[in-house]
Order: C-alpha cells, then sequence, then structure tokens
C-alpha cells in the first residue's frame, strides 16, 4: 500500500482528495488545524498541526517518519485567500497569507524531501489560476501562488537527479465552502469561500481531475475549463487575458 501526506486535509478539497486516494487503496496522512471532521482509520491518520510554527511542523514531521520512512506522494494543499484591496490590505496580512500558502510548503518539503526521494515519489503542488496570472482583489493570494509555482518548479529540476517528481495542479474556482468560511477582518479565508467565482467545480470533480494529471505525471495540471482557458489565453495575450478577468471579476464587484 502506497502512503500519501496532505496538508489542509480537513478542507473541502482536501477532503476530496483524500477520498479518491482512499478508493485507490492508499494510506493517508492528513495534517490540518482541526481534524475534528476527519476520522481515524486503517487508512487515515490525521495530525492537527499549525504548519506556521516551525517546532509544531518539526515534531509532527518528525512523528510521521518515525512511522513512514518513505512517503510516495506529499500533496501541498493547505492555503488560504485574501480577498480585498491592496489599499485596505495591512503588511501584517500579506505575510500571513505568504507563511501560508508559500512558507509552510516550503518547510514540508524540506523535512520531507528524504523520505520522497527513498520512495523516488511526488511533491503534488496545489497551485491556483491565480498562480501563473492576476487576479482581482487577490494581490497577497496571486503573489504567494506565483512564489509556490517558481519554487516548485526549480526544485523539479534539483530532485530529478535523484529520482523525485513534481507537479502542479492549478484548479480554478473550486465551490467548497461559499460564502460560509469565516473570513478575518483583513478578509483572509480558507480558499472556496469566494462568491465572485466563474463556472465553479465541486471538490470531488476538481480532485479526480488532479489525481488524473498525477497518474499521468503532468508537469502542469490545469483542473476545470476556467483553469485551460486562462492558461492559453495568457500566454498567447496576457494583456487579452487581464482585460477579459477585469470584465468577468472586477466586473462583479461594481
Amino acid at each position: 500500500m502506497k502512503t500519501a501526506l496532505i496538508s489542509g486535509g480537513a478542507g473541502g478539497l482536501g477532503k476530496a482528495l483524500i477520498r479518491q486516494l482512499q478508493l485507490a487503496n492508499w494510506r493517508v496522512i492528513a495534517l490540518d488545524l482541526d481534524i475534528n471532521s476527519l476520522c481515524e482509520s486503517d487508512t487515515l491518520w490525521p495530525i492537527a498541526c499549525d504548519l506556521t510554527d516551525p517546532e509544531n511542523l518539526k515534531k509532527t514531521a518528525n512523528r510521521v517518519l518515525e512511522k513512514h520512512r518513505s512517503l510516495d506522494l506529499i500533496i501541498y494543499n493547505a492555503g488560504v485567500t485574501q480577498i480585498m484591496a491592496f489599499d485596505q490590505s495591512t503588511e501584517d496580512s500579506q505575510k500571513a497569507v505568504f507563511d501560508v500558502n508559500y512558507f509552510a510548503a516550503v518547510s514540508m518539503a524540506r523535512h520531507f524531501l528524504e523520505a520522497v526521494r527513498i520512495a523516488k515519489g511526488t511533491h503534488l503542488v496545489i497551485s491556483s489560476v491565480a498562480g501563473f496570472t492576476p487576479l482581482y482583489h487577490r494581490t497577497a493570494y496571486a503573489a504567494s501562488k506565483h512564489a509556490l509555482e517558481g519554487f516548485f518548479k526549480s526544485l523539479r529540476s534539483e530532485e530529478r537527479e535523484n529520482g523525485s517528481s513534481v507537479l502542479i495542479a492549478a484548479p480554478s474556482f473550486i465551490a467548497t465552502n461559499i460564502g460560509h468560511s469565516e473570513t478575518t477582518e483583513e478578509g483572509i479565508a480558507r480558499p472556496g469561500s469566494a462568491t465572485d467565482g466563474k463556472d465553479y467545480m465541486d471538490p470531488d470533480t476538481a480532485a479526480r481531475a488532479i489525481l488524473k494529471g498525477f497518474a499521468k505525471k503532468q508537469p502542469m495540471i490545469l483542473v476545470g475549463r476556467v483553469a485551460k482557458f486562462a492558461w492559453w489565453i495568457n500566454r498567447l495575450s496576457p494583456q487579452l487575458f487581464q482585460r477579459i478577468m477585469e470584465r468577468q471579476i472586477a466586473g462583479t464587484k461594481k
């Protein structure tokens, strides 16, 4: 039985990915701040962990590695969004988004790098359309996802000689908690709670598409029609994409 480790396992997409992995006979270790909604079983080991706390993450990594010297798959799924105009945000809130979306993933990669190498496994990064395009009222979120992609695309070249793969999945809007996620005063919330998205996907459809791309070892997994459209339009004409995005997303704010 192969073993996967997923961060953000208690979120909507995280749970969907866990379900799909279990159906494929995987053992899953799920990390999240609140794991009360995850039931431990023979194929699921939930662990409460604050990924932004270095000591907490180190202790959690040691617990995992004591039981599992090798890991076939790590899914970097934990993330937050911030839906707010830049001129209303604070420097601290921008840093908070980066702490979860970028620095926590980098720290995870450092702790589990050797375990993935032993298994000749895969780092699977859950990015976003905002990882390769601009997105209105999401300056910190888009910047953190751009940084995440830059890091893991560079790591891909380093880890290839060690037999490890690095794949990036870029979903479009996933309906995990629309309008119901707890949002801080600084606009920070779990992804999937925005009400200004287009062509929403349900979590299970997104999870199946992501894992299908993983099975095919696709370096860039575009998840959903919006993601595919955004990828090609942005490559052909970034200016055209920005105009379309502003009309579709910014237009809903007016």
